[in-house]
């Protein structure tokens, strides 16, 4: 009877260790159930997964980000995410199992995963103080009070005697089940209601997004040249449509600003009349229209964070002239532009390049809409010739003369460049690599870009052959990419094709390879096709 017994203890206490850990995993999710609810009332961005994914961006080292980009493009936020929900998983089954052994300890965990939410949501650059903290504290102190109660339903009760004598512990099935489901149940509405009420708001934005009337450019873009976008199939559009532009940023939830709260503030050294604008007023200004190829400093050689967009917007440079400020080549305090998005980004771009005559735009819209959301409404800056992360600010509201001495922006504190133009790179976009075309006449194609300087000449290789020049489309401006295109009479077998570009100051694209970091990639783009 004894090892009956024994042997039902050991079943007893197995399950109860493998409902302890589902009562962690509950208890995870209800905490995070109703952080989401509590969330709705405070701002998106103070949610625990959001928080603590935007502090383990803050920081990840440079190449880590770069694998990421490289791995995963534009989902490589989703994968954080994921992987944050699974690490709190694990943590959570641990909670469950101590917490089935170890009632108060267990329950107290939870605690600490509520501090470490509200440490990373009050620690962001964008933080409105400590009611950040709140969606993470009281999700935890909810998740703490669940588990502490689920798992007092499965210590064993004493032991009740009968004729036979003493009986053998037990819990109590029934309170558990009856606990566990209701909470199940409620945490997921709680949940939904969260997502519901983040909805309503996000809503508001888009509404407010379709009511926006941009006015037509006092200096509309040229016609795009009838030769600038050959009929090749397989090349990039020479337009990149809103839906298809490359998006590389921080931000996990896309900030849906409605322009009518929204105000740009421009100040700082050498501003002799600080401003602050409303969208409104943005609008009422004389806009400019321009093609512009804007290109991610993380882009691998070959790789796809480019893209031409048509732009329209605010002179950049006259906001600046209206408030004061100089170039430092004419005496000007401060070098350095600091813009600030309203997710607490900093960009810092230099005042020169924006000030020397080039189209640096604080752009409304992209190819004849206001921007998109995952692309900066209501307003972002766009300055050619200068890699996104030190000119191309989403989601703009405040603009800081400074200099670089004074201020390092969120990538230079993170190991980038502080100046970063542009290098003159080429890709082909066709044939794809590993390809299997049949012999005969194969049109090789891509686009080169080195905006500000424009391309001059393009070049291919096959093999180990002599560079032939390819044929360049028309040219839009020096500030968009440039396709080119080559006829090529394959024979069968493994070939390796090169290409490389020439701007127009004569400089020729580098052989030799560099990393992303600290200020782009460089080197020849080579795709190796088999020829059946």
């Amino acid at each position: 009877m004894s090892d009956e017994l024994r042997t039902s203890g050991r079943r007893t206490a197995r399950g109860r260790g493998v409902l302890g850990a589902l009562s962690g995993l509950l208890a995870g999710y209800t905490a995070l159930a109703v952080a989401e609810l509590v969330s709705a009332a405070v701002r998106p961005e103070a949610g625990p997964v959001v928080a603590v994914g935007g502090a383990a961006i803050d920081r990840t080292p440079a190449s880590l980000k770069t694998w990421a980009i490289r791995s995963f493009g534009a989902n490589d936020k989703l994968v954080l995410q994921l992987g944050i929900l699974g690490v709190l998983a694990l943590f959570a089954l641990a909670l469950g199992l101590l917490a089935a052994r170890h009632r108060r300890v267990g329950s107290a965990g939870v605690l600490l995963f509520g501090a470490v939410g509200a440490l990373a949501a009050t620690g962001r650059p964008d933080s409105v103080g400590a009611r950040d903290a709140l969606p993470s504290v009281v999700g935890a102190l909810v998740g703490a009070a669940l588990l502490y109660r689920l798992a007092g339903r499965l210590r064993p009760a004493p032991p009740a005697a009968g004729p036979g004598g003493p009986g053998s512990p037990g819990w109590d099935r029934r309170g558990f089940l009856v606990a566990a489901t209701t909470a199940a149940a409620a945490s997921t509405g709680a949940g939904l209601l969260g997502r519901a009420l983040h909805g309503v708001d996000a809503e508001r934005a888009v509404k407010a997004r379709d009511r926006v009337t941009l006015p037509p450019p006092s200096s509309p873009a040229s016609p795009v040249p009838r030769g600038a976008a050959p009929r090749v199939p397989g090349i990039s559009p020479f337009t990149t449509p809103n839906a298809d532009f490359y998006r590389v940023d921080t931000a996990l939830v896309v900030p849906k600003v409605v322009p009518s709260s929204w105000s740009l503030r421009i100040h700082g050294r050498g501003v002799t009349r600080a401003l602050r604008l409303s969208y409104d007023d943005l609008l009422r200004m004389p806009l400019i229209e321009r093609d512009i190829t804007l290109t991610c400093v993380s882009n691998e050689v070959g790789g796809p964070y480019a893209g031409n967009a048509r732009w329209i917007g605010v002179p950049l440079a006259g906001l600046l002239t209206r408030c004061g400020v100089e170039p430092p080549s004419r005496g000007g305090p401060a070098d350095q532009l600091v813009a600030r998005s309203v997710d607490g980004m900093t960009l810092g771009t230099p005042v020169e390049d924006v000030l020397d005559g080039r189209d640096a735009l604080l752009a409304l819209g992209m190819n004849g809409e206001p921007l998109p959301f995952a692309h900066g409404f209501p307003a972002r800056m766009v300055v050619p010739g200068l890699y996104g992360y030190v000119s191309a600010c989403k989601w703009i509201e405040d603009i800081e003369l400074t200099t670089f001495d004074a201020y390092d922006a969120y990538w230079v504190k993170r190991g980038w460049a502080q100046r970063a133009p542009v290098k003159t790179q080429s890709r082909i976009d066709t044939p794809r690599p590993f390809a299997r075309p049949e012999p005969g006449t194969v049109m090789i194609a891509g686009v080169a870009w080195a905006q500000h300087r424009g391309i001059d000449a393009v070049e291919v290789r096959v093999d180990d052959g002599p560079w032939r020049r390819a044929d360049l489309a028309a040219e839009d401006t020096r500030d968009t990419w440039r396709q080119w295109s080559l006829p090529w009479k394959a024979t069968s077998g493994r070939h390796t094709l090169t290409v490389r570009a020439t701007d127009r100051t004569g400089a020729a694209q580098t052989k030799e390879r560099t990393r992303t970091v600290p200020d782009g990639a460089s080197g020849w783009h080579s795709v190796l096709v088999t020829v059946r």
